[in-house]
């Protein structure tokens, strides 16, 4: 990983995506109801905030480690997130 700014800018592009994502299921399934693709809008959002948070912690022992663990939670979450929209029918 290059470097925190970066990581903001995968986070940021990552679950923008995936927001962008069940958007564009909302419109290609107007008749559907959207009450579980909006519950993973709003996981994501809480998702984005948590690593967010987590990013910005100053008191943190071993500064290369933390920022990689964010890195893999973020793979993690964001996989979790991508099946949720392929299981939307």
């Amino acid at each position: 990983m290059a470097n925190i700014r970066d990581l903001k800018k995968d986070i940021n592009y990552v679950l923008g995506d995936i927001i962008e994502a069940v958007y564009l299921w909302e419109l290609t399934n107007p008749k559907k109801e959207t009450k579980n693709s909006e519950a993973i809008i709003d996981e994501a959002i809480n998702v984005f905030d948590e690593l967010i948070a987590k990013i910005n912690l100053k008191n943190v022992e071993n500064s290369k480690q933390h920022f990689k663990g964010i890195n893999q939670e973020l793979e993690e979450k964001g996989r979790i997130l991508i099946a949720k929209i392929n299981d939307l029918s």
